[in-house]
């Protein structure tokens, strides 16, 4: 058999070579022959016997270098195989299928497995399933662990039409079939060593006391030490298992820094400081709050300050009451479950007026919008901001796509003929036209970019001017030259008519600008029932005082009658879920402002017994807009968040897309389920 392998390439050429010199004789010979004839028989004996030589020559050594050649690659293989059986990575070799085919001394001393053990590679590594080796990818990695040990699997695949390339012994066609190479390392040490890096990162936290004011006004003189150190000690306590550092910077200030490795902790506890402080009590009237801000995870120490700085201002932002942790572009809330404390000073007001008139008077005019549909609160907020820059004679405009029918009444008596601006309101399209680096933008009643009447404003100046009183989100206007944003505030009408009283001396609202900011508050706490405080009180008096008539606002809220039914109906097929909160639809057709009205029905569903929050959906302009409602007992801010909305602890809502009205309404129950098992429902 051997006699039949054939040599080719360099090797048979250099084989071939003596015998190929014969023809260079023969032609030698022939100048020989014609000097002399003797001498060239001679010449041609020689040839012949030479040819004869090399030709014997070759058939015997060619079987001669063959078997040296068979003998090498024997020896050579022999020693591949145990440089591969003593390789130091554990190795082994799969079928396509996922069975072993081989393994080295290695891949046994790890797995446990001997040399006999032919069956699937899933019963040694369940995460190594047949689909997954038959994946597509030639090269990828899986993290395993097993006795406590972790390991990087890598995959290889060989294909078998890459094992044979060019051969003369063997002809493969283009073949799909492979082997899979599979190699194990132990990351065990490094995955100590990331693990151990991260736990002993920096965390930087602020806390702050929310009411420290207001809770030391509300006792004794003599005992306000003793609350002060009690606070002191319950916070000390708290964060002394994570062996934390613990500065008291301010009065009502603190800055904590710990190991990353007990923020695990602290989030399992749910941050229980918060309720706990709230326990002490030394003849107070008011709980204290705790507001805290963590920032992780940064590049640098000082970002992780600025983390923390950021967090803690959202924390304030929100409410109050609650933890915060931002880690890059992820944050996480914690708490926020009590109402926000209504703050009896107005020092804050005065400060935001005074900033706003300067801001103003510095601008050739101002371009005022709320958010998306707008409705009373966000409307009546801009005439108020309207109002302040007539004062300062500068030029306003309301920017708003659409009047709804509950919005028409109160926008008709801000026409041409009643004394106002034709271009008083304006479209979206004209105030990108008008808007340049001189105009002031004023954002009213919405935080969020996305929710405004025309994100693309935002875009077309560093001029931004942000009041609201909804809690703030993660998605925020961003770098507002001046923010004025409280919580606790029932309406950011409410809150515009305590700067207007600030913002100049005497000035002047007529009767049909008082009615819309009134209308505003009266909205929004539903008749003086939700979120009033005494400055709500206040707030409503000032406007009395310029002219608001009770009567007419109302009459200028009156319901037209499909919305009226609209509403009867949302109310007569609620249903309850869990025996404490309703959920309802509101019907689209024939309504030319049905969100508003699906408003209005949450609120009227919290009348009936039992019904701690209520959930109204209506379907308009392709979204499913969510209003939802309670009076004291559920945080329905927590559960709008939860859907990608917001808003405050009593009045929340959200906007979904790409889902029908009933799995809208699955979400609603599901997210509900889980807040209960996991206690942020009680």
């Amino acid at each position: 058999m051997k006699r039949n392998i054939k040599l080719k390439g360099r090797l048979r050429n250099y084989m071939y070579w003596p015998m190929i010199l014969t023809i260079l004789l023969a032609v030698f010979n022939v100048p020989v022959y014609m000097i002399n004839t003797k001498s060239g028989c001679v010449v041609t004996v020689f040839t012949v016997i030479y040819f004869i030589v090399v030709c014997l020559s070759y058939n015997y050594n060619k079987p001669v270098l063959v078997n040296e050649l068979i003998s090498f690659a024997t020896q050579y293989g022999s020693a591949q195989k145990k440089l591969l059986e003593e390789f130091e990575i554990p190795y082994a070799l799969l079928d396509h299928d996922g069975k072993i085919l081989w393994l080295n001394q290695n891949f046994s001393e790890v797995t446990g497995k001997d040399k006999t053990y032919h069956k699937t590679i899933n019963g040694i590594f369940p995460a190594l399933t047949k689909e997954l080796i038959q994946k597509e990818d030639d090269v990828q990695d899986v993290y395993v662990t097993m006795d406590e040990k972790n390991f990087r699997i890598h995959l290889k695949k060989i294909y078998f039409d890459s094992m044979a390339p060019e051969s003369a012994i063997v002809s493969l066609e283009q073949s799909e079939d492979f082997l899979t190479a599979l190699y194990i390392f132990d990351e065990t040490k490094l995955q100590q060593y990331i693990r151990e890096n991260e736990e002993q990162k920096l965390v930087a936290s602020l806390v702050y006391i929310d009411n420290y004011d207001e809770v030391l006004d509300s006792i004794e003189d003599v005992k306000r030490s003793l609350l002060i150190a009690l606070i002191d000690r319950k916070i000390n306590k708290y964060f002394s298992p994570a062996d934390a550092l613990v500065r008291k910077i301010e009065k009502d200030k603190y800055f904590v820094v710990f190991q990353h490795k007990y923020l695990e902790e602290l989030e399992k506890d749910k941050f229980s400081l918060i309720e706990d402080v709230k326990t002490v009590k030394v003849g107070n009237e008011m709980a204290v709050t705790l507001s805290i801000g963590i920032g992780y995870n940064a590049g640098t120490y000082n970002q992780n300050a600025e983390y923390a700085r950021a967090a803690i201002d959202l924390a304030l932002g929100r409410g109050g009451d609650q933890v915060v942790i931002k880690e890059r572009d992820q944050i996480t809330y914690y708490g926020g479950k009590s109402q926000k404390v209504e703050k009896n000073t107005r020092v804050k007001a005065r400060v935001k007026a005074e900033a706003l008139r300067e801001l103003i008077e510095g601008r050739e005019r101002v371009l005022i919008m709320g958010h998306r549909i707008a409705d009373v609160d966000s409307f009546g907020a801009a005439v108020g901001i309207y109002c302040a820059a007539r004062v300062l004679g500068k030029p306003a405009h309301i920017v708003i796509d659409e009047v709804t029918s509950s919005l028409r009444p109160i926008k008709e008596c801000f026409t041409k003929e009643n004394g106002y601006p034709e271009d008083l309101c304006i479209t979206s399209e004209t105030a990108l036209h008008k808007v340049d680096s001189r105009t002031l933008v004023m954002v009213v009643d919405t935080n969020r970019p996305n929710y405004t009447e025309c994100p693309e404003l935002l875009t077309k100046t560093k001029s931004i001017v942000v009041f609201d009183h909804h809690r703030q989100t993660s998605d925020v206007v961003e770098n507002p030259i001046l923010s004025y944003i409280e919580p606790y505030a029932s309406s950011t009408c409410e809150m515009i008519a305590e700067v207007l009283q600030y913002f100049t001396e005497n000035i002047k609202l007529e009767p049909s600008e008082a009615d819309c900011i009134y209308a505003g508050i009266l909205i929004d706490t539903n008749n003086f029932m939700t979120k009033t405080g005494v400055r709500t009180f206040e707030a409503a008096a000032y406007l009395r005082r310029c002219g608001a008539e009770v009567t007419r606002v109302r009459k200028m809220l009156r319901n037209d009658m499909d919305a009226y039914k609209a509403r009867a109906e949302a109310v007569r097929h609620a249903e309850v879920y869990r025996g404490q909160f309703a959920i309802s639809v509101c019907p689209a057709d024939k309504i030319e402002s049905p969100t508003i009205v699906g408003a209005q029905a949450a609120n009227e569903l919290l009348n009936i017994i039992g019904i701690k929050a209520s959930f109204v959906l209506t379907p308009y302009q392709g979204k499913i807009y969510v209003s939802s409602r309670s009076i004291d007992e559920i945080n329905v801010q927590l559960i709008m968040e939860r859907l990608g909305g917001g808003g405050h602890l009593n009045v929340a809502g959200a906007q979904l897309t790409d889902c029908t009205v009933e799995e809208a309404k699955q979400k609603i129950q599901n997210t509900l389920d889980e807040m209960l098992e996991e206690g942020d429902i009680e």
